[in-house]
């Protein structure tokens, strides 16, 4: 006995099927009808479920936006006084948030130019600034508390970092790392450098 799915559930795997044509062919270079032939409907029945194809990308990108931000957020409130600790938290929530969005994230570094230039899309910029600044914040407060190194420059450490953690998204599933042992390592490398002591 086969279910039909809830409107709902229709809803979610037409986004999941955009977002990963999105990050296979790019956003502009996917259309409607590529879409709906991937979910195996008409181009007009897309329609009963969104009124454009930019309205499946905000729902992706806002998502994962919204998600990325929640993660940032709980993890300030949570370490309190510890920087270091917020930072490590932020590094935890940030690899598993990216892992469930990963086509979001695909879509951002390839297409980020058309998005932040789109009205539609204006609070990408927005939340890119907070994601930015609680960064810069955490660092700047543990170079004040004496945790993290006097010369250390918050932007650039930022930026790195960024990038250091967007990059295992788009490495193949490998047998040799988990997640976690990823996540450690970065850690490491973060906190205790390769110098021996």
């Amino acid at each position: 006995m086969t279910t039909s799915k809830t409107p709902s559930e229709r809803r979610t795997h037409l986004v999941r099927l955009a977002g990963d044509l999105f990050a296979e062919q790019g956003f502009r270079a996917t259309t409607v009808r590529q879409i709906a032939d991937a979910a195996g409907i008409l181009s007009g029945s897309l329609y009963h479920h969104f009124d454009s194809k930019e309205s499946i990308g905000d729902e992706i990108l806002s998502g994962f936006l919204d998600d990325v931000l929640a993660g940032y957020r709980a993890a300030v409130a949570e370490a309190g006084d510890d920087p270091r600790g917020a930072v490590e938290r932020i590094v935890r929530s940030s690899t598993a948030t990216l892992s469930r969005h990963r086509a979001a994230l695909t879509m951002l570094q390839n297409d980020w130019h058309y998005f932040s230039g789109q009205p539609r899309f204006g609070y990408l910029r927005t939340a890119m600034k907070e994601i930015e600044q609680t960064w810069i914040d955490l660092l700047e407060r543990g170079k004040a508390d004496g945790v993290f190194r006097a010369d250390l420059d918050a932007r650039l450490t930022y930026r790195l970092l960024r990038d250091i953690l967007w990059i295992p998204t788009s490495w193949a599933p490998s047998k040799s790392w988990t997640t976690d042992e990823i996540v450690d390592g970065l850690l490491r490398l973060l906190f205790d450098g390769i110098k021996a002591a």
